[in-house]
């Protein structure tokens, strides 16, 4: 018997290993404990869409994908950090089950108070198809 992982799961794991492979410090379901070095990056939510079709398995996944540093002088490294995300989404083809290819990508890069001292907070998202 065949067994196929979901979609969206085997382009979260591909997204965790090409990130690691740049050496990016990379979290995912839980956020790191206070005092985490920065930079790092986190993978966030995760939707995935089927299209409806009696054959095959085919649709979009949607991954928001954050970069967080503590100095807000750094935004030039912010923003290397995401293109090198964006560069390394848009070569991931396929996956043991599933071929790939990057619809859309919005990046934004904003400042976050949440904590005692700001931080520059950049955000992808990013819409892949599948097949």
């Amino acid at each position: 018997m065949t067994v196929y992982n979901d979609p969206q799961q085997e382009i979260f794991t591909r997204v965790k290993q090409e990130l690691e492979a740049l050496e990016h410090t990379v979290y995912d379901s839980v956020m790191p404990p206070e005092g985490t070095p920065y930079p790092f990056d986190y993978l966030g939510d995760v939707q995935q869409i089927d299209d409806a079709n009696k054959s095959a398995v085919f649709g979009n996944v949607y991954m928001t994908i954050h970069v967080w540093h503590n100095s807000p002088k750094k935004r030039g490294t912010v923003s290397q950090m995401l293109l090198d995300i964006k560069t390394a989404c848009r070569k991931i083809n396929h996956t043991d089950n599933f071929a790939w290819s990057v619809r859309n990508i919005d990046q934004r890069i904003i400042t976050d108070t949440t904590t005692k001292s700001p931080l520059l907070h950049g955000v992808l998202e990013v819409e892949w198809k599948f097949s």
